[in-house]
């Protein structure tokens, strides 16, 4: 069982995959905006800039950016969160994958990550993961992060994933840093609990 599994199971319970789709809808049927990753990934490439949406989860973000235009892969290391994918959108391209591992045999404009998925990588595995996003990654193309930095911003008893370990890792991987926010309306990063960091592969 994954990090990420045993939370979502002790937070939310056994089927949790499901229970993640529900509240999306219901924050949508609201008013909520639950858009705002695809539309920082619009601001930073357009149409039809290929995306890996990599710990895709349900889904939603994937989705949303195919009704957008881009042409988007889906993966995550989650079997039920790709099985609430696969039957929301079945035309879509679901992989299972672990970050740490996965090697697609092609390479993406953009590579986002949304949802915590840095720190809820398996511990001791972020400095192989970023080498795998780096990957999958076109020269000159970007990686997208939005993640936690402290217990109100994580579930469970995720532990806090440091950002200088992620500088360090995305370095080594070849990755440098280009942005720095607060939130995925492009805020300004303030020093506080959340951070999306945008990072572009060497060419």
């Amino acid at each position: 069982m994954t990090l990420w599994e045993r939370i979502a199971r002790e937070t939310t319970g056994e089927d949790y995959a499901a229970a993640y789709a529900r509240r999306f809808v219901r924050m949508a049927e609201r008013g909520q905006d639950v858009h705002g990753e695809a539309a920082l990934v619009e601001a930073l490439l357009a149409p039809p800039g290929r995306v890996l949406d990599a710990g895709c989860g349900t889904g939603r973000i994937a989705v949303r950016l195919h009704e957008l235009g881009y042409a988007v892969v889906g993966t995550d290391v989650d079997a039920s969160m790709l099985r609430e994918a696969r039957s929301a959108a079945p035309h879509l391209d679901w992989r299972e994958a672990d970050l740490a591992t996965i090697d697609l045999g092609e390479t993406f404009d953009l590579v986002l990550l949304a949802g915590n998925v840095i720190p809820l990588l398996e511990p001791a595995t972020l400095t192989a993961a970023a080498e795998r996003l780096a990957a999958h990654c076109v020269p000159g193309g970007l990686v997208v992060c939005g993640f936690g930095l402290d217990a109100d911003h994580l579930p469970g008893d995720c532990p806090v994933t440091p950002l200088a370990d992620v500088d360090e890792a995305f370095a080594e991987a070849g990755l440098e840093p280009q942005e720095r926010l607060a939130t995925w309306d492009r805020a300004p990063y303030d020093d506080g609990g959340y951070v999306v960091t945008v990072h572009r592969r060497s060419a």
